[in-house]
Formats: C-alpha cells, sequence, structure tokens
C-alpha cells in the first residue's frame, strides 16, 4: 500500500514537473474571449501587466507571459531569446490560439515583432515602447555581428556581487518610470533575475535588428512610444527611423511617460489599448 502510494506521488510529481517544463516561460490565464498574448519587458514578470489586464480580462482572454530566467521560472540554455520565440509560436498551435492579439512591452514588443517578420501569427500587434533594433538605439555604426556574448561588460556584469547588481539595478530603474513607487519594483524584477539569463538573455536582444525584416510583417502594429527622458521630437525621429519599412502601422506617443508607461500613464495606455483593439 505504501509502494503503490509512493509509485503514484513520484508519477505525479514527476508529470508536473515535465509539463512545467514544456515551455520555456510560464503563462497565466484569465477572462474569456478573443485570445491575447501579454509579453513582458526585459528581466520583469507578467505581473508588470496586472493594471492592464483588470479591464482587458473583462472581454478577452489575456495570457500573460512570463520568461525562463525570470520571477520564478527556471532559466534555460542559450540562445535564450530564439528559444523564447520557438516557444510562444509551439504554445499557440498547441492551444490552438486563432488570430490572437500580441501585446508586447519592451523586449516583449520586439519578439512579437520577431515572429510576424517571420509568419501572420498575429491578427493585430501593439507595441509599448519596443524597438526593431535596440542595439542601433544605442551604439553608433550598429552590425549585430560585432555583438559577442563573451565581452568585457558581460564578464563585468557576471563578476558582480549582489550589492553592486543592487546599484547598478537602482541608477538603471531611474530612468525607466517617472513613478518613484514603482522604481524599487523594477529593481527587484532585476535582482531576482538569473544572473546568466540577464546578460546572455540582453545579448540576445541587442543582436536582434529587425529593421530589414519587418519589411514582411504584414499585421496591423500599433506603436504607444514613451516621450521621456529624451523628449517627443527626439522619440519621433528615432520611431521614424527604425520603423521606415514597416508598412502598416500607428504611433502615438505617450507625454510625461518613460519606458514604462503603464506606470507613468496607465489610463492613457488602457484607453489607447482598447482603441487599438
Amino acid at each position: 500500500m505504501k509502494l503503490t502510494l509512493l509509485v503514484v506521488l513520484f508519477t505525479l510529481n514527476l508529470n508536473l514537473s515535465l509539463n512545467a517544463q514544456e515551455y520555456p516561460f510560464q503563462v497565466e490565464v484569465s477572462g474569456k474571449g478573443e485570445p491575447i498574448l501579454l509579453f513582458p519587458g526585459f528581466a520583469c514578470t507578467g505581473a508588470v501587466w496586472n493594471d492592464v489586464i483588470k479591464g482587458l480580462s473583462k472581454n478577452y482572454e489575456c495570457h500573460v507571459f512570463t520568461f525562463a530566467g525570470f520571477g520564478d521560472v527556471p532559466a534555460i540554455e542559450s540562445p535564450w531569446l530564439a528559444e523564447i520565440k520557438d516557444g510562444v509560436s509551439k504554445y499557440i498551435i498547441t492551444k490552438k490560439l486563432k488570430e490572437p492579439t500580441a501585446i508586447g512591452h519592451s523586449l516583449g514588443g520586439t519578439l512579437a515583432l520577431w515572429m510576424a517578420s517571420e509568419k501572420e501569427y498575429f491578427s493585430n500587434i501593439i507595441l509599448i515602447d519596443a524597438l526593431a533594433s535596440t542595439g542601433a538605439l544605442m551604439m553608433p555604426n550598429f552590425k549585430s555581428e560585432f555583438i559577442t556574448y563573451d565581452n568585457p561588460y558581460n564578464a563585468q556584469l557576471l563578476k558582480m556581487n549582489a550589492e553592486e547588481f543592487y546599484a547598478m539595478a537602482q541608477q538603471l530603474a531611474q530612468g525607466m518610470t517617472l513613478n518613484t513607487e514603482k522604481r524599487e519594483q523594477i529593481v527587484d524584477w532585476m535582482v531576482q533575475a538569473d544572473r546568466k539569463t540577464y546578460i546572455n538573455g540582453y545579448t540576445d536582444l541587442l543582436k536582434l535588428d529587425l529593421r530589414d525584416t519587418i519589411a514582411t510583417v504584414k499585421t496591423p502594429v500599433t506603436i504607444l512610444a514613451a516621450t521621456q527622458p529624451y523628449g517627443e521630437k527626439t522619440v519621433k525621429q528615432t520611431y521614424q527611423e527604425q520603423y521606415k519599412n514597416l508598412e502598416d502601422y500607428t504611433i502615438k506617443f505617450a507625454g510625461k511617460s518613460a519606458h514604462f508607461i503603464m506606470f507613468d500613464q496607465p489610463e492613457w495606455l488602457s484607453k489607447e489599448i482598447r482603441l487599438a483593439l
């Protein structure tokens, strides 16, 4: 009797473990209606969408992602971002999600664009402060092949102790939101992230350059862009350059908002998402 119970418990735990590892992410589903996939930005958990889905889940089925290596989701091996992309594709097929909408913040938006450049997965894409090439924004004369995983900056990040990494995260969070109450939450997400995922995953993002390949995207795209800290004029120029090869898109700018528009202008963001849907 005891042996049989142990076998049953072992089998149950094994099945739960296998299910948990089926995808390189976790997904929380709420609401009913047409499906929406919500992809968070780099290092964030799906909790970044909490305020957004309060309204959306009343009329839509919201699939909120937390990617591997972030939050409590176990890390995976590299190439991290390619594995995430393939996993999302498998998820859409397995769950039989018919023409879902994709809403992506930052990295999550770039991921949606990457997928849409390869296949018409989505009926609609809403990008929240997301670029076709993060590397091109950060580096003059950017070329993807110049970005390597083995570089002095990555080595420095890997060697940082907890206190040093926390101090770096605090500095980064200063420019990500104007909402001072939310900065510590962003810091917590970065600190909680698996360190290798943080380093190699961000390198994946820097290497990804979709500025030419987005010419193949046929899905309508709405871009909701933050204007701070650079100002609307500079931001407009950046987005015009980044998306000049995208055939069908609408762009709107969030005044008095930094990168995390859902923290700085939550009502504006919810209104614009509803309009885009």
